[in-house]
């Protein structure tokens, strides 16, 4: 079980600890499935979604609430729940990457840039690699905006739609920070990772706030390997 813990972020303060962490993390793998690294684009985001300049201006994607049976959703009904926002904070303490959305209340223990059962979860962040990924999510109400408050670079695994999804549908797009990355519905996504200790994005999203998610640990007994490198020409 997770030791209570409290994280600061930037003059803010982040709790985290055992009873807050929506999902207890899967661990005891040995293999990673490394992802291939690209640079966030309009041409490299097509279909995954988009980048994004001017954050409370853009347009969050809220999709009607599926029909059951034969008669249809009401027309101006299924798709009221309208937008959330807040901040996203995410920290790396040791060896250990934390999160909290603060849009929806919930917190997170993402990933490790060791093998969990080796990770620190204290003290100054480290020179990091790679991060190991052990789940992703997707939302099927609505779409998801990230924007980099302070303008700090970070990673983040997508896959394209489908529930069949496999470890080797993601690629790792590299944001440099200058840019909010938009996520469609239905997109497969992994941790937001900064390449920095810590970072704060603008966050924006369905209310709802549906999540659909895969567990790589336990279903195929890896973990998701995103680069924390740059891309080649970056």
């Amino acid at each position: 079980m997770m030791s209570a813990r409290r994280i600061h972020l930037n003059g803010t303060r982040m709790d985290i600890d055992s009873g807050s962490i929506v999902y207890p993390p899967s661990t005891g793998a040995r293999r990673v499935h490394a992802t291939p690294l690209v640079a966030a684009s309009a041409a490299a985001l097509e279909g995954y979604g988009c980048l994004v300049e001017e954050p409370r201006a853009f347009a969050i994607e809220i999709v009607t609430w599926p029909a059951l049976g034969r008669r249809p959703i009401d027309a101006n009904t299924g798709n009221q729940g309208g937008i959330a926002e807040g901040i996203f904070e995410i920290s790396w303490k040791g060896e250990t990457l934390y999160a909290r959305n603060n849009a929806v209340g919930d917190s997170y223990l993402f990933g490790w840039s060791e093998w969990p059962e080796q990770a620190t979860s204290s003290g100054a962040g480290r020179p990091r690699e790679r991060a190991l990924i052990w789940r992703a999510n997707y939302h099927p109400d609505g779409g998801q905006l990230f924007y980099p408050i302070n303008g700090k670079s970070f990673v983040v695994p997508l896959a394209m739609p489908g529930d069949d999804v496999t470890p080797d549908r993601f690629t790792t797009f590299w944001c440099d920070g200058s840019r909010g990355l938009y996520i469609h519905p239905n997109v497969w996504h992994g941790a937001i990772v900064p390449h920095d200790d810590d970072a704060r994005l603008l966050d924006r999203q369905g209310k709802v706030h549906a999540r659909v998610s895969v567990d790589f640990v336990k279903e195929f007994g890896c973990y998701l390997g995103a680069s924390l490198s740059r891309p080649a020409g970056h």
